[in-house]
């Protein structure tokens, strides 16, 4: 019978370009040393190191909020030791985390939460953690932790879609290393290469328009400077933003009334309120008004 547990994922993002930069030797090196010093933070914070996988580790522990804790710590001091390392040999860490009932047999674990916690890494961003578990309280600020709704979001092997939050760790938004990490130059061989795979489809009434993600940021709203102009008075001015970041499609909520997103296969509908999430999959938003409300101005999107 399977134990409720919470499980995480740590990945290395970037490792690809590190061996590039250093060579086999040193970028081995270096990944083995990076990997190693997270099984030990992982552990002193209470977790079982399971076992790692090349560049990542898998750690289970008895309680979600001691797992966050653990790995908002371990981002925490990540961040401190970057400052310390030529930008060349920097490795960002992004974690997934997922609670449910796992099997550990003969030094592995097995199930349900297992498959999604490493989904969720793989999805996450540099210097990001993904959660889904029911046992956390979403709405808490202790330890300086904020959680933001990045929706429902489809996970391979699952009929449901999971109900994903991001963690939002950092102590200072102002700090150097957060600036740094947001200037990434748009025409760089990488982002050329992650941009041109994804778009953004919105249709409203006769009204159509495809964003590719090279062509964000794009506004939604009702004024004629917005890209997708909404002209209903229940619209703001600037509605909202979509954002191209970490490889993924971001909606930012604008506006004084909030905006609903209702996804394809998801039985709840999201709502932001100066808020944001990730685009995935088909759905639909609604702007100024929720779905409840028949004339409410309705976008439909779709992610390729």
């Amino acid at each position: 019978m399977g134990v409720n547990t919470t499980v995480v994922f740590t990945d290395l993002a970037g490792s690809t370009s590190v061996f590039e930069s250093l060579g086999n030797i040193r970028a081995t090196r270096a990944v083995t040393q990076l990997t190693r010093w997270i099984c030990e933070v992982l552990q002193a914070q209470g977790g079982q190191v399971i076992k790692t996988l090349g560049d990542g580790v898998l750690t289970v522990f008895q309680d979600a909020t001691v797992a966050v804790n653990a790995v908002v710590d371990l981002q925490r001091q990540h961040q401190m030791n970057l400052l310390q390392q030529p930008l060349a040999e920097h490795l960002p860490i992004r974690v997934g985390v997922a609670t449910g009932e796992v099997e550990i047999v003969n030094g592995d674990c097995y199930g349900d939460a297992v498959n999604i916690a490493s989904r969720l890494s793989d999805l996450a961003g540099p210097h990001e953690i993904w959660a889904e578990s029911p046992d956390l309280d979403y709405s808490s600020r202790a330890n300086g932790i904020r959680y933001r709704p990045l929706g429902p979001i489809s996970v391979r092997g699952r009929v449901e879609p999971c109900n994903v939050y991001q963690v939002e760790w950092h102590e200072d938004q102002s700090t150097d290393f957060i600036t740094m990490q947001g200037d990434i130059d748009p025409m760089s061989k990488a982002a050329k290469a992650d941009a041109l795979g994804q778009e953004v489809h919105l249709s409203w009434g006769d009204q159509k328009r495809v964003f590719r993600a090279f062509e964000l940021p794009a506004h939604i709203g009702r004024i004629r400077h917005c890209e997708f102009v909404v002209a209903d008075p229940r619209v703001s001015r600037t509605h909202a933003r979509l954002e191209w970041r970490h490889g993924r499609i971001m909606l930012i909520d604008m506006s004084s009334y909030g905006t609903w997103i209702r996804f394809v296969g998801a039985r709840s509908e999201l709502l932001l309120r100066r808020e944001e999430c990730v685009l995935h999959g088909r759905g639909q938003i609604a702007l100024g008004a929720s779905f409840t409300d028949a004339s409410a101005p309705t976008l439909g999107f779709e992610v390729t």
